[in-house]
This record gives C-alpha cells, sequence and structure tokens, in this order.
C-alpha cells in the first residue's frame, strides 16, 4: 500500500479540527446501546432504539487522503465498523447526545491515537496533533425535553466533574492553547495572623490544617523571620495530610470507658501490659502513639522470634510490607483506599487507586514485580433511596469503580483475583474503595537509599492540574459542594504509560551489572512534594521544577509541585548511570526528567529542601521540620456501647417464614450472593500463575474462599491472598452491644480462616490492616477506633500473625446541606497474605463426591447480633454480638491447617456470612454434588434452636468435606488437638439438599439448582 504523507509540519500552517465517527456496522452488536437502553426508556419514556458512536476529534495539518487513512485503516475495524468523516445525520424521530471530556481531563484513548496517526503519517510531530475523544448516543423515538435529556446523561453516561454534555453533534473550533507562566512568587502572610485568620486560611487554601498545626507552621515562620511562599505552605499541607502522616493514629490518645461501660469491658483488655500504655489513677489510660502501641508492638513482639525476625523482610518503612518467598524471593503487599475521589468520580478514583497501589508496589524496595490485585468496595444497598445531594447513586458508583479497577489492571497485565463487596446503607454518602497489589521481587533487592548527589529522575507520565489537593481533600469531611470544589483533584490514569514505566524499571532494576538506581518511590499522594521530599528527608534535595514535563502550557511552580498526575515515578540515580537509563526509557518510549539533585544543606549541615523556578528559588524549607515538625497533641477518646450513626438495613416484612424462605433470602442478600458479574470483567488468569480462581467448581459457579498464586512457574510454591470484613459487628442498628473490638478481632479470623481454607500454612501469614472510619473529632467515634487498634494486637498475637503493612482513613463521613451528618459504620478490612508450601494439595470449597462426609470444625454459639439473618428482617432472642476465642480460633485453623497439609481433606470453606446452612449450601451447589444435612452432632455452646444452629455467624468454623476411607484420620487429628467438631452429614448423589434435626426430624428439601439461582440472582437496583 501506497504511504500518504500528511503535509510537512509548518508551524505557521493552519490546522483544523477533523471530528471522525466510528459506529458499528448496521446488524452488529451495539453493547454499549444495550447496556444504557433499559435506562434510557425508564428515565425518557419509550425509546424505540439506541446507536452509538466513537468520536474522534483530531487537530492537526491533515489533508483529505489522510483523513481518510485515519479513518479506515487506524480508527475502524473494517469487519464490524464503519468510520463517518463530519457529523452523522441526527435522528429524525429522536434526539442525540455527546459526551466529551473536559480539557485537561487525561484521555488515555486521545493519547495512543495521537501516538499511533504520528507514526502512521511521516512528517507529523506529536506536538503538532491533538486528539479528544467521546462518545454520541443517538436516541430514536423520543421527544424528551432538554432538561429530560441532560438529567438523563448526567444520571446514567456522564459525570460533570469530567464531562461535558452536548444534546448536538459537538464542533469544536481550535482546541485553546494555554498561555505560558509567568513567574511571580507568592507569599502568604501568617506571622500576624490571629486563629481566626489561620483557620481561614486553612480552609480556603485548601490545607485542611489543625490550629495547633497552622500555630507550629506561624511559629516556624516566626523563627526564619519571613513569610511562607505559597509551594511551602502547599508541601507542609500534604506532607502532615492525615492521608500521608497518619496524625490520628500516631497521636496521644486520652482514653476512658462511658460510666455506663465501666466493669462491663475490663476483662477484654490487659492494659497493663501493653507497650506505651499508661494506667492512670482514675482508671484512664493514656496510649503513647496508638499505631506504635498496638498494632506495630504487635509486629515487634512477633519479630523477637527468629521465625519471624527471618520471615519478615521490611515492615513499616516502605511502600509495602515485605517478607521472605523462598531463599530468591521476596513477596510484597499493599492496599490502599481511594475512597474521596472515588464518592466524585468512581471511575478515575478506582482507577487512579489500582494504578497508585501498584506503583506502591513498584516502588518498594528496588522495584518489584506487581504480580495480582485485590479490591474490596463498600456501597450503599439497592433499594437506597435516600441519596443526598451530590452524591451519585451507588449503582452508578459501584458499577465505575469496578469498571476503574478493571480497566487498568487488565491493560497493565496484572490478575484481579481476589476481594468482595459489601452493602449497608451508611455507606450511601461515603463508598468505601480498597485496592491492592502484591509483588515479587529478588530478596536481595528489598531496600534501598538515595546517596548524596544522586540526580532526582522522574520517569512517566507527564504533570498536569489533574489531582492538586488529592491528599488534602481525602483527608477531609465531605459536602456537597466537593464536587464542585475538588474537580481539580480528581485524576483519570492511563495504565498503558504506566506499564511502560515499569517495563522501563525492571530492565533498571536488573542491568547487568547492578541496578541503574539506589531508591525508587511512587509518585503518589502529593506528587512530587512526598516522593521527592520523603527520600530526601535525611539528605536533602535541590529541585528544579520547570525541568518537568508537563501535558499542557500554564502550571505554576506549584502546581508543578504538588499536582498528583499518575504513573509518576522518582529514582535516586548516580550520575554515570543517567545515559543507561535514559537509553531503556528511548527504547521503551518512556519520558524521562532530571529535577535536579539529593544532597543540599545548610551551613550547619542540616537537610534542606530548596525549590527553584528558572532560576529563582521559590521554596525554602528545613527537611527536619518538614518530616518532625508535626505538633501530636492529646486527644481525647471514650469507649462506649455505640449510638446508631447510621441508619439498619432494609429488613424485610415481618412474618412467619420457612427454613426454605430464609435460606433463599440470605442467599440472594447482596452481601452473600455471587459476584460473578464483576469476577468475569476481571482477567484472573493473565501470567498464568492462578491456581485457585475467584469461582471454583466444576462450572465455576462456587465462590472461593481466598485466592492462590503460584509466583514462579518453576516452583509448586505459592501464596494465598483473602480478606476480612465485619463492619456489621460495630453497627448499634444490627446489634445491641455492637462494638468496634470484637469487629476488628472477627475480620483478622475471617481473613486467617479463608486463607487456611485455601491450603495456607497459618505460621507463615502476614495482616494488613485498612481503618476506615467516620470523623475522629468525635471522641466516640475515637474510642472505637482505639477498641479495633487493641484487638489488631491481640488478634495479631493470639494467631502469630504480624502486621506488616497498612492505610487509614478517617473522615469518612457526610453533612447534608440541611446540616444532617451521614456517617459510615466503622469498618476495618483486614487482608491477610499466607504462604503455601505446594499449591498441589490446595483445597478449593465445592463438594467433590458424593458419599463423602462434612464435618463442622469449631463451636456454634446463640448471638446472632449483626448477622445477616438480622439483616434479612429475622428475629433473635439474642441480639448480642459472637466472639472470638483466642484460644480455640488459632487452635481451629492450626488443626484445619494439618488437615489440609497431610491431604486429608477435599474441600474446604468458611462459615461465615450466612452462617452453617448457607455455607453448606454453597458447597453442594458448587460441587452440583447433593447434601444430606443433619444437626445431631453440631457442637454448640449451649442448647439452640434450629433458626440459631443453621444461621448463627459465629466466627472461627470450617466445613470440611472428608474421604470416609480418611475420617478415623481426621477425627483422631482433631481429638488430639482438642478443638470442637461434629459430622455434619455426608454428600449424595442426588441434586438436592436435605436437612434434619433431632427434634424435628427432616425439615428442609431444596433443589441445588434452586439454592443456585438464588445465589446467582442479579442485584434488584
Amino acid at each position: 500500500m501506497t504511504t500518504t504523507p500528511a503535509r510537512a509540519a509548518d508551524p505557521a500552517a493552519a490546522s483544523h479540527v477533523v471530528r471522525i465517527e466510528v459506529r458499528p456496522k448496521p446488524g452488529e452488536p451495539d453493547p454499549l446501546a444495550a447496556s444504557v437502553h433499559q435506562l434510557a426508556t425508564e428515565s425518557l419514556g419509550h425509546v424505540t432504539a439506541i446507536r452509538t458512536a466513537r468520536v474522534y476529534l483530531i487537530e492537526a495539518d491533515l489533508d483529505d487522503q489522510a483523513v481518510a487513512r485515519i479513518a479506515h485503516e487506524l480508527l475502524a475495524d473494517p469487519v464490524s465498523q464503519i468510520p463517518v468523516i463530519g457529523a452523522g445525520d441526527r435522528p429524525e424521530d429522536g434526539a442525540v447526545i455527546e459526551v466529551h471530556d473536559q480539557p485537561g481531563v487525561m484521555d488515555p484513548l486521545a493519547q495512543s491515537t495521537r501516538d499511533a496517526i504520528v507514526q502512521m503519517l511521516p512528517g507529523l510531530q506529536r506536538d503538532g496533533v491533538e486528539v479528544r475523544t467521546g462518545f454520541r448516543y443517538d436516541l430514536h423515538g423520543t421527544d424528551a425535553s432538554s432538561q429530560a435529556l441532560r438529567a438523563f446523561a448526567q444520571t446514567a453516561l456522564a459525570n460533570p466533574v469530567i464531562h461535558d454534555i452536548h444534546l448536538q453533534p459537538f464542533r469544536p473550533g481550535k482546541s485553546p492553547r494555554e498561555s505560558s507562566y509567568v513567574l511571580h512568587v507568592t507569599h502568604a502572610p501568617i506571622r500576624d495572623l490571629d486563629d481566626q485568620g489561620l483557620m481561614k486560611l486553612s480552609r480556603e487554601g485548601h490545607l485542611f490544617l489543625s490550629l495547633d498545626e497552622m500555630h507550629a507552621i506561624q511559629t516556624y515562620y516566626r523563627s526564619v523571620a519571613r513569610e511562607p511562599t505559597d509551594v511551602e505552605l502547599e508541601t507542609l499541607a500534604q506532607t502532615w495530610s492525615e492521608h500521608c502522616v497518619h496524625k490520628t493514629l500516631k497521636a496521644t490518645i486520652h482514653y476512658r470507658e462511658h460510666q455506663s461501660e465501666i466493669g462491663n469491658r475490663k476483662s477484654q483488655i490487659n492494659w497493663s501490659t501493653r507497650p506505651g500504655h499508661t494506667v492512670n489513677d482514675d482508671g484512664s489510660i493514656t496510649i503513647h502513639n496508638l499505631l506504635k502501641s498496638t498494632i506495630m508492638a504487635a509486629t515487634d513482639r512477633l519479630m523477637q522470634e527468629d521465625h519471624f525476625r527471618q520471615w519478615c523482610v521490611s515492615v513499616f518503612v516502605d511502600n509495602a510490607g515485605i517478607v521472605k518467598f523462598d531463599d530468591e524471593d521476596a513477596v510484597c503487599i499493599k492496599v490502599e483506599t481511594h475512597n474521596h475521589p472515588s464518592a466524585i468520580e468512581p471511575y478515575g478514583g478506582a482507577a487512579t487507586g489500582i494504578g497508585g497501589c501498584i506503583r506502591d508496589i513498584m516502588g518498594t524496595g528496588l522495584s518489584a514485580r506487581p504480580i495480582a490485585n485485590t479490591d474490596v468496595f463498600c456501597v450503599a444497598l439497592p433499594d437506597t433511596d435516600d441519596v443526598p445531594t451530590g452524591v451519585l447513586r451507588p449503582k452508578r458508583i459501584l458499577e465505575q469503580v469496578v469498571a476503574g479497577v478493571r480497566d487498568y489492571g487488565n491493560r497493565m497485565g496484572v490478575p484481579t483475583v481476589n476481594g468482595a463487596v459489601c452493602f449497608h446503607d451508611g455507606y450511601r454518602a461515603n463508598p468505601l474503595v480498597f485496592v491492592g497489589c502484591v509483588g515479587l521481587m529478588p530478596i536481595d533487592k528489598c531496600f534501598g537509599d538515595p546517596q548524596p548527589g544522586d540526580r532526582i529522575i522522574a520517569l512517566g507520565g507527564r504533570t498536569g492540574r489533574d489531582g492538586i489537593h488529592g491528599a488534602t481533600f481525602s483527608s477531609a469531611e465531605l459536602t456537597g459542594t466537593h464536587a464542585d470544589e475538588f474537580a481539580h483533584a480528581v485524576q483519570i490514569g492511563n495504565a498503558i504509560t504506566q506499564k511502560k514505566t515499569m517495563d522501563v524499571i525492571l530492565q533498571a532494576r536488573d542491568h547487568d551489572g547492578g541496578p541503574l538506581f539506589g531508591a525508587i518511590t511512587d509518585c503518589g499522594a502529593g506528587g512530587f512534594s512526598s516522593a521527592v521530599g520523603e527520600m530526601g528527608d535525611k539528605l536533602g534535595a535541590r529541585v528544579t521544577l520547570e525541568t518537568a514535563p508537563l501535558k499542557y502550557h500554564g502550571l505554576s511552580y506549584s502546581e508543578i509541585w504538588i499536582s498528583e498526575a499518575q504513573e509518576r515515578m522518582v529514582l535516586a540515580v548516580p550520575p554515570n548511570q543517567v545515559d543507561r537509563l535514559r537509553a531503556l526509557c528511548d527504547a521503551e518510549d518512556v519520558e524521562m526528567c532530571d529535577l535536579g539533585h539529593f544532597g543540599q544543606t545548610n551551613d550547619a549541615g542540616e537537610p534542606k529542601l530548596v525549590l527553584t523556578y528558572k532560576g529563582a528559588e521559590v521554596g525554602r524549607l528545613s527537611m527536619s521540620f518538614l518530616h518532625h515538625g508535626i505538633p501530636t497533641p492529646t486527644r481525647e477518646a471514650i469507649g462506649s456501647v455505640p449510638k446508631a450513626v447510621s441508619e439498619p438495613g432494609k429488613e424485610a416484612d415481618q412474618q412467619t417464614r420457612t427454613l426454605a424462605d430464609i435460606l433463599t433470602a440470605l442467599l440472594s442478600h447482596p452481601n452473600i450472593a455471587s459476584k460473578h458479574w464483576i469476577i468475569r470483567q476481571y482477567d484472573h488468569e493473565v501470567q498464568g500463575g492462578s491456581v485457585v480462581k475467584p469461582l471454583v467448581g466444576p462450572h465455576q459457579d462456587g465462590p472461593s474462599d481466598a485466592a492462590v498464586l503460584r509466583p514462579k512457574l518453576s516452583s509448586d510454591r505459592g501464596i494465598a491472598i483473602a480478606c476480612g470484613l465485619q463492619p456489621a459487628l460495630a453497627d448499634p442498628a444490627l446489634a445491641e452491644d455492637a462494638d468496634a473490638y470484637w469487629m476488628a478481632l472477627a475480620a483478622i479470623d475471617e481473613a486467617v480462616r479463608n486463607c487456611v481454607c485455601c491450603g495456607a500454612d497459618p505460621t507463615r501469614i502476614a495482616l494488613l490492616d485498612n481503618f476506615c472510619w467516620p470523623g475522629c473529632d468525635d471522641p466516640y467515634q475515637l474510642g472505637a477506633l482505639v477498641r479495633a487498634a487493641e484487638a489488631c494486637y491481640d488478634g495479631a498475637l493470639a494467631y502469630r500473625t504480624p502486621f506488616v503493612s497498612g492505610k487509614d482513613s478517617l473522615n469518612n463521613q457526610f453533612t447534608t446541606d440541611d446540616g444532617r451528618l451521614i456517617a459510615i459504620p466503622p469498618t476495618l478490612l483486614i487482608t491477610a497474605l499466607g504462604l503455601v508450601t505446594d499449591v498441589t494439595r490446595c483445597p478449593t470449597m465445592d463438594a467433590k463426591a458424593s458419599g463423602n462426609c462434612l464435618l463442622i470444625v469449631g463451636q456454634t454459639t446463640g448471638e446472632l447480633g449483626g448477622s445477616h439473618y438480622r439483616m434479612v428482617g429475622g428475629d433473635a432472642a439474642d441480639n448480642h454480638i459472637p466472639k472470638v476465642d483466642l484460644h480455640r480460633g488459632p487452635g481451629c485453623a492450626k488443626a484445619v491447617a494439618g488437615l489440609i497439609g497431610q491431604g486429608l481433606v477435599r474441600s474446604a470453606h468458611d462459615c461465615s456470612d450466612g452462617g452453617l446452612l448457607v455455607a453448606a449450601a454453597e458447597m453442594a451447589f458448587a460441587g452440583h454434588i447433593g447434601l444430606d444435612l443433619d444437626l445431631q452432632d453440631l457442637p454448640t455452646h449451649g442448647e439452640l434452636d434450629t433458626v440459631t444452629a443453621c444461621f448463627s455467624e459465629t466466627p472461627s468454623r470450617y466445613l470440611l468435606e472428608v474421604a470416609p476411607r480418611d475420617l478415623d484420620a481426621v477425627i483422631h487429628t482433631l481429638q488430639q488437638a482438642g478443638v470442637p467438631f461434629g459430622q455434619m452429614g455426608r454428600f449424595a448423589a442426588h441434586d438436592r439438599l436435605t436437612l434434619r434435626t433431632p427434634r424435628d426430624g427432616p425439615i428442609l428439601n431444596l433443589a441445588l439448582d434452586d439454592l443456585r439461582d438464588a445465589w446467582l440472582k442479579p442485584l434488584d437496583w
């Protein structure tokens, strides 16, 4: 084919904007149209049909032949699509809606298209081509008003925070060119401000610092006899934000029990034995650094033993926790939250959340290769009606956060293997988005440090205005105005840019002769200010801001420094290695820039951070003050049974229901029902290491307890990844004694149990904590946080599972226009990473053969508080929460792991959400094998009625499938271990679930297909 050249690039030539639409051919499926047709009909009335098109707006100096080539050869698939140059005709019987990204919003497709056009047409320069993309929706058969069309578009098609909506084909002129920035160093007078003025500056400047913190800054600038520049204030705000420094968990806390609770809970916590705790004369407790005195203290205590000291390579000091995998390699893991950005723009918030977590792995030690992603979403119930002004509906949020994680992980080639979804009305104004990543790295590359004279090298994406104030915004309480006030904090990621950057970094790490860099970190919250500021803590740094590549002209020095624009990494590179690194970047088409050097001190040798812009000094800060100058006042916390801060779940009509009705309702509950519609969007097979998948069984229609990966395909050694999440146990609407202490222990127990069920060694399980809490300015909420942290200390020591990393998000509440406070329930996600000695011995939860026996390990108690049985409207005689037995729980885990290690267990399933009957039903229908259950030998604490026995969610219980030939050996082992157990029935050669009890005989007989259908029931939005 003859190449059609573009017209020669002439800076004086007048380029124009070409519009190209790409549509499905007539008769070809249009999935995008199908996905919105029903919503359009519900919103607008009758809509006969919808047709969609991808719109490309290309600004370049192109002739007609070049435009035709781009349209037909590059943008359209000749088999299934047709391109239209210009705007296609409007439907005669309907309307047009177009959705386009706002100027400045990251558009990855546009970037890829621009690069492809430059490669296709010789003579074009990259800077001479601008591309924007959008979507066109032709709605046939509707006479809806413009107001109705725009409202529908905002509900179903667009997010006004990042999108423009047009009700006709968009025909822009030339793209606006931003003028170059003219240097003007801005100072913020602070030395003479009174308290009111300090707090006004903090709020209006989006610093979100406390009065004590503003006083500390004021004192510092009085000592240096000058006013701060704007970039200095921004740097302090980013570094001192709750998001970056975790100042609540590190605070000194004065804790006391509420008067009504004194005497009720003293036996739970032995305060006098805890490090960093002082028992005062009045019975109150002073906790010196909550994080260090609880979660980190438990790990420190475990690491006094050689067993853990050798296994835990790096904890709480890097971007991710690192544990030893084998003699050559280590695995690292990090889990983050990205809640506030996802509340405003769910797709971008979740995508940049998982992208940032992957970058954490890339920036750990001397870089790890990402091998797996995880995600957990907490959203409002499907039938939630009370959505405040400024908040997106829960369906939109869930669909978009799933899409964000899906697109980013799939495009980077990192499998998403484990997760969960939790529904609760308390999340209607503050969705929670937890994202995690696991990496593999050589064990001799787990540490790095910059050296004086190292160049500060940035790799990857360009810097733009997206993400400005992201760290401080994430540390603030949401209101209905945040979508407008913090639109600049929203980011859209580009996974392809990050993939190329990762390829360069791994090549540079494994370069012949040794790594080309001595330290690396991700450019996440706070942008360059955090990345360079943290790396240069002990050395100081000098940064020339004008050298950073920009997405567009016009950024000020302050914006360049604090922007959190995505896909950027910062490396400390010896000067003699810079050219070698640049050659790798050129080969992979990755941008690289030199921002300055590490090693900047004053005359006294104190490390300084110095920022310049085009020769002018715009910032100078003491590294000691930046990282250690934040005040740590004592905060007041009160421990109490919580008052209802969130509404209870929607309950079913109170009426007499059969056991079959309750079981079906539980299997259909959003928390328990299948998440296959999410799971199947993720690629969990990429990299070829997935052993136990998210869905298991002969037809992949059973819920796996954990994921198991084989990181090195040459070895049978593996890792299990699981999570634990039990916010209902801290929700007073569901239990009269709701308590964050027991909620946290239940989450730890669940995470360990899930890992053990899939073959993990309980002596080699590491934990991560992610606290998401309402505002901790409330002493009662802070008291609940204290109790949860204390539970982490107790749980880690009891289960012998060190915490290796964590993250918190402590302002998850929303003030409505009329002043109502909507707060999330206290939520703690526990993530567990366990080593698997031999992945070929990993059981899955689906039943394997008729004739096998079903055993339960663990004791069932009578508490139904916080249970899903209560959530579906069940009455409970005992509405207290179940409590973890810190002796029996670890014993059950050890016993079950021993049986699995001996190959005596055919399938294993944790008994948790929904209780015994739900877990047994899942095993049966996942294996497509009938099950005859009998409660005769159920080990219980006291006499239980049938409903309680079936639906209690007592922790630390396991269901095990055992072949008859192995039954005696299993029973002997469990007896020797001294754990409660009982035989619950047999799997059978029929397709039903039956149940009998000692008192009532046969009381249940249901078809497995009906149970499976209930579990697979789509969410009723």
